[in-house]
């Protein structure tokens, strides 16, 4: 009874709580009229399940999270790197990455499949990340460094998470090599414990030992510009930088 009764909740819990509340006398009608209907199967409450929010006109998409696996996903494809390092991101990309080379996921939480051919989930925090100094080829971060030192995912507080994360995937880059970075950008604050927003600069300076071949991102208006300027991304509110780094020369960290 409890699970059924916390799936009827489900949709007050997903921050549209007018929207559901209207939602629970259609959801009655249309199981009425199912039930009604010939071949219609048997259905017990124990089975009933409330989809309330889900009738839109269109198909809602994360701009920042879409863009950012396409942007990340093409450029690693095209350099088809033996090895990927991927530390902390979304996991749908990570597998979509072991279905064109080898990939290691890096997470404090790790990643509990099997059987999936190309992919080795690691144990692991990007404040220490189980790496020698300029030994990584190719690495992704994708909106990950803004939440460290924050505590969300259980991580300890700290207010130089993100600074101190960006020495960290700076130092086992390897020379030559590639890091795809995306987090939000704009006017810098903090949303505690969500996230922080860091202006470009700032993550420029960060990773001040690396090289930036390319800047593209999506701004307020959730449109991907690919090579933008950099003054939009500096007066967002909340838009989404994506960075391109590699090291070269003999720098180092």
């Amino acid at each position: 009874m409890s699970s059924v009764l916390g799936r009827w909740k489900r949709p007050l819990r997903k921050g549209k709580l007018f929207r559901a509340l209207l939602g629970y006398p259609g959801y009655v009608r249309d199981m009425y009229k199912y039930t009604r209907m010939d071949d219609a199967e048997q259905i017990r409450f124990a089975d009933t399940y409330p989809c309330l929010l889900d009738k839109t006109a269109k198909t809602r998409v994360d701009s920042h999270y879409f863009y950012q696996h396409l942007w990340a996903f093409k450029k690693i494809h095209s350099l088809n790197p033996k090895l990927h390092v991927d530390v902390g991101s979304n996991v749908n990309f990570v597998g979509m990455l072991s279905a064109i080379t080898e990939v290691h996921f890096v997470d404090i939480r790790p990643l509990n499949v099997s059987n999936v051919e190309n992919l080795k989930s690691i144990k692991g925090s990007i404040l220490d990340l189980p790496y020698e100094n300029n030994s990584l080829e190719s690495i992704s971060c994708l909106h990950v460094a803004e939440h460290i030192g924050l505590g969300r995912y259980g991580d300890p507080l700290d207010p130089l998470g993100t600074k101190k994360a960006a020495t960290e995937l700076s130092r086992c880059l390897a020379k030559g090599g590639n890091l795809f970075l995306s987090l939000p950008v704009g006017k810098p604050k903090v949303c505690f414990n969500a996230h922080r927003i860091h202006s470009p600069k700032q993550i420029l300076d960060y990773f001040s030992g690396l090289k930036l071949v390319e800047l593209s991102g999506t701004d307020d208006n959730k449109r991907f510009i690919e090579r933008i300027a950099i003054d939009i991304l500096e007066n967002a509110r909340y838009a989404c930088g994506m960075f391109w780094f590699t090291k070269i020369g003999d720098q180092s960290t």
